[in-house]
C-alpha cells in the first residue's frame, strides 16, 4: 500500500492534469466557435463578392451588346448613305434649354458668352467624334444644334437668382445663335410639356434619317422619353443617341439603356436652379419676325422702321411725335430697348428735352403689358409704360369692356371702392 503522502501526490497530479484537460477544451470550443463565425462571415462575404462579379459581368455584357448595336448601326448608316451621296452626313445636339441652363460665367459675359458657349459645344463633340472611327466623316458634315426652352419661364429664374441680367440674357441668346445659321435657340412659350414635345418628336423623326449619324441628347426629365427611346430601340436607332451629361449621375431610364455619354466641362450649371413665380420681361428671339414688346402696346398701324442710315433723322415739326415715319422708340429714349436694328421704331431722332417729355406723358397712356397680365413689372417705377389708367376709376371704357388697362391693379381704387360696404 501507498504511503499518504504518496497518494496525496498522486492525486494532486490527476487534478493538474484534468484541469490542463477541462482548460484545453475550453480553449479548443471557444476556438472553434470563432473558426465557424468567421467561415459565416466569409462566405457572405464570398456571396457578396460573386454577385458583385455577376452584376460587373452584366453591366460589361450589357456594354458590349451596346457597343455592338453602335457598330451595326453606324454599318447600316453608311451603307444607307451610299444611296444619299448628294446629302451630306448630319450630326444633331438637341437641348432642353430649361434644364441645361449655361453657366452664369457665360451668361454675364453677354454676346460674346453665348459665342464662347457655341464653340464650347462645337469643340467638344467634335473631340468626341474623333475618337470614332467614321471615315465618311472626310465628305463633309452638316452639323446642327438646338435647344428648346421657355424664354420668359428661364429669363424669370435666371433674374430671381441674380444669374445674369435681362440685357446679359438678351446678349447671350444673340451670340450663341450668331455663332452659325445651324445654331438655333427656340422658344416653346409657356406650357408644361412645350418642351418635351418638340424633343420627342424631334428625336423619333431625325433620328430615323439615313443620313442623321449621331444625335447628342440632353433632356431634362428623362422619364418623358421612356417611350420614344424604347421604339427606337426596337427599330435598332437606339445606337445613334449620345447623351449630354448635365450632373455626375446620368438619369436612371438613361442609365437602364447603356448609352454612351458625353460631358461638356464648364458649360452647364452642375445644380438646378428652383422655379421661381413667371414674369414678363424684354423679349426678342433673333431672326424672328414676330412683333413683341418690352411691357408697353405697340400700335399695329406704326410703319416699320426700315432705313438702314446711321445718319440722325429730324423730327417732322408738322407731325405729332406718334405719328412721324417711323415714330420715336419710347422704349430707347426713355428707358432702354435691346432690340437693335429690329426695332421697328426708330433710335435715330435727336430730340429735345420737351420732345422728351411729350413722349413720356403719351407712352403712360398706353399700359404696361406686364400688369396689364397681372405679372410684376420687372422695371418698377423705371417703366415709360401706364401701370395706372389715366381716365381713374370711372373710366368709361372699363365699364363697357373695352379698356386697355385690363390689369386688376390698375384701377386700384376702383377696387377698394367696390371691397367697401
Amino acid at each position: 500500500m501507498s504511503s499518504p503522502p504518496a497518494a496525496e501526490a498522486n492525486q494532486q497530479h490527476w487534478d493538474e492534469t484534468l484541469t490542463r484537460l477541462l482548460n484545453l477544451s475550453s480553449t479548443t470550443v471557444k476556438r472553434n466557435l470563432e473558426l465557424e463565425t468567421r467561415v459565416a462571415e466569409l462566405e457572405v462575404e464570398l456571396s457578396v463578392w460573386k454577385q458583385a462579379h455577376a452584376t460587373a459581368l452584366d453591366a460589361s455584357e450589357r456594354q458590349v451588346n451596346a457597343h455592338n448595336v453602335q457598330l451595326s448601326t453606324l454599318n447600316r448608316q453608311i451603307s444607307s448613305l451610299e444611296s444619299f451621296k448628294t446629302q451630306n452626313p448630319l450630326i444633331l445636339c438637341i437641348l432642353d434649354g430649361d434644364a441645361y441652363i449655361f453657366t452664369e460665367a457665360l451668361l454675364k459675359m453677354g454676346q460674346q458668352g453665348g459665342r464662347q458657349a457655341a464653340q464650347q459645344i462645337t469643340k467638344g463633340i467634335a473631340e468626341y467624334l474623333s475618337k470614332e472611327d467614321i471615315h465618311v466623316f472626310g465628305r463633309g458634315l452638316s452639323f446642327w444644334v438646338t435647344v428648346y426652352f421657355n424664354k420668359l419661364g428661364l429669363l424669370n429664374t435666371l433674374l430671381g437668382h441674380d444669374k445674369c441680367t435681362t440685357e446679359e440674357f438678351e446678349s447671350f441668346c444673340i451670340g450663341f445663335t450668331q455663332a452659325s445659321p445651324r445654331f438655333l435657340l427656340i422658344d416653346v412659350g409657356h406650357g408644361t410639356d412645350g418642351v418635351n414635345l418638340k424633343m420627342r418628336e424631334y428625336l423619333q423623326t431625325y433620328s430615323r434619317f439615313p443620313q442623321t449619324l449621331r444625335v447628342f441628347f440632353g433632356g431634362g426629365h428623362d422619364g418623358e422619353y421612356s417611350s420614344t427611346l424604347t421604339a427606337l430601340e426596337k427599330e435598332q436607332f437606339l445606337g445613334k443617341l449620345v447623351t449630354l451629361e448635365r450632373h455626375d449621375d446620368k438619369p436612371s431610364e438613361l442609365r437602364k439603356l447603356c448609352l454612351p455619354s458625353l460631358k461638356l466641362e464648364g458649360l452647364f450649371a452642375t445644380q438646378n436652379l428652383p422655379t421661381l413665380p413667371k414674369r414678363l420681361t424684354p423679349l426678342t428671339m433673333p431672326g424672328c419676325n414676330s412683333v413683341t414688346t418690352n411691357g408697353g402696346l405697340m400700335s399695329p398701324r406704326s410703319p416699320s422702321n426700315s432705313s438702314s442710315s446711321s445718319e440722325k433723322r429730324s423730327i417732322d415739326p408738322s407731325l405729332p411725335l406718334h405719328k412721324q415715319n417711323p415714330p420715336p422708340c419710347n422704349e430707347y429714349y426713355l428707358m432702354s430697348c435691346f432690340k437693335g436694328s429690329t426695332c421697328k421704331y426708330s433710335h435715330k431722332y435727336e430730340l429735345t428735352p420737351e420732345q422728351r417729355a411729350v413722349l413720356a406723358n403719351n407712352a403712360k397712356k398706353a399700359p404696361c403689358n406686364f400688369l396689364k397680365n397681372g405679372l410684376q413689372c420687372p422695371y418698377g417705377e423705371r417703366c415709360c409704360w401706364g401701370h395706372a389708367c389715366p381716365n381713374g376709376p370711372k373710366c368709361f371704357h372699363l365699364s363697357k369692356g373695352k379698356c386697355w388697362f385690363k390689369g386688376d391693379a390698375m384701377h386700384p381704387v376702383m377696387q377698394k371702392d367696390s371691397q367697401s360696404p
